[in-house]
């Protein structure tokens, strides 16, 4: 698609989260996103909230969307997973745990999956991104059209974004390669 497409001419990496259903519907994207080598994670089979499913139904989300991702990019989706909506808590996060995965949360909506009928342009999408852009950043977006209106507002977004992280001076870089950054805290005076 057109995202991958921006992705790999600007040499920019990424990580993409994607369920089971998506994996079944388009799997030369899927195919494509490994090749291009960007890492292919988890997001459930289905995209249900996961505070309302119990440990087993949970687990039967990303069992699932891993047997149907793992065949098309050639790996097994761990540890990269990314609750559908947001939505966790303790009790969820604890069973993803336990399946070895790590749950990755974004900092920045580009709320660009609203589409134009939501009152959104890729102009906004590009802005409101942008406009919070930091070192550390986690920006999410989507790939593929609007459901209803068939606006593609990430992906028309995607070259305004790249620029205007690149002359802030940032780099991009997707989760497995980003580094914690540590602080050293100079002190004076003495300890009682």
């Amino acid at each position: 698609g057109r995202l991958l497409d921006s992705l790999v001419s600007a040499g920019v990496p990424a990580t993409f989260f994607v369920t089971g259903e998506f994996a079944r519907r388009y799997p030369n994207s899927v195919r494509a996103m490994a090749a291009a080598g960007h890492p292919v994670g988890n997001h459930s089979v289905t995209h249900p909230e996961f505070t309302k499913l119990t440990a087993d139904q949970i687990r039967a989300e990303f069992s699932g969307a891993d047997a149907a991702i793992a065949p098309l990019t050639g790996r097994s989706t761990k540890p990269l997973f990314r609750y559908p909506f947001g939505d966790r808590n303790t009790t969820t996060t604890t069973v993803v745990n336990a399946a070895g995965y790590v749950p990755f949360r974004w900092t920045v909506d580009s709320l660009g999956w609203q589409g134009t009928s939501g009152g959104r342009s890729a102009d906004y999408v590009c802005q409101r991104v942008l406009d919070t852009v930091q070192p550390g950043q986690v920006v999410l977006l989507h790939v593929g059209a609007h459901p209803t209106d068939g606006s593609t507002l990430d992906a028309d977004a995607l070259s305004c974004i790249i620029d205007g992280t690149r002359a802030q001076g940032l780099r991009i870089l997707h989760p497995g390669r980003v580094r914690p950054v540590t602080r050293q805290v100079r002190t004076t005076g003495t300890r009682a």
